[in-house]
């Protein structure tokens, strides 16, 4: 019997994709393991919410001034002592480094509430607002040394509605990448079984 695929979940606030993944490995649809949850804000609600589910958590503040390369070498030692086969980015909000990408190579996935190549960067829903686009949606891809680039796993379309706001529209999203997320890492995680 093979070993599950062992996760780094990496998150910077609640953590609700981190929660529908953890969801989908207890509930069995999800053949992983989410062996660390790691944050760059100590105080963000989901890294109470996996150690109350009993993951390990470790939270690596961002020193200002300090150069990021220095700032990821505890999350990548942190990595490396959980023997996560995997780095699964759920809200992550910083920007990893090449050098952080080159010490994963091919194993770091992330999540986008875009169609990416549509609006690559931080505020993705509200720049599709401003664009006054029709549709938007979810993107998860392998992550490279480039922002929000790299080979796409999976998308998902989602129609921006007359009157919608940050909130509305966001709603929808998550939704979306609440029941995407999971179901896209499993089909990666097992693809040659």
């Amino acid at each position: 019997m093979r070993a599950k695929p062992k996760m780094a979940i990496m998150i910077s606030g609640t953590g609700s994709n981190m929660e529908a993944i953890i969801s989908s490995c207890r509930n069995g649809s999800l053949d992983a393991e989410p062996v660390i949850v790691i944050s760059d804000n100590p105080s963000a609600p989901g890294v109470k919410k996996a150690a109350s589910r009993g993951i390990a958590t470790f939270s690596a503040p961002y020193g200002k001034g300090v150069p990021r390369e220095e700032n990821e070498a505890p999350i990548i030692d942190a990595i490396r002592r959980a023997d996560a086969d995997w780095i699964v980015l759920a809200g992550y909000m910083k920007i990893l480094t090449p050098s952080f990408v080159r010490a994963f190579p091919g194993r770091i996935v992330n999540i986008h509430p875009a169609l990416l190549p549509s609006f690559p960067g931080a505020h993705a829903i509200a720049d599709a607002l401003e664009a006054n686009a029709d549709i938007t949606g979810v993107t998860i891809h392998m992550v490279d040394e480039l922002v929000d680039h790299g080979p796409i796993i999976a998308q998902e379309e989602v129609a921006i509605m007359p009157g919608d706001t940050e909130d509305s529209l966001g709603a929808r999203i998550h939704a979306v990448e609440h029941r995407l997320y999971p179901r896209a890492l499993q089909e990666l995680f097992h693809e040659d079984v």
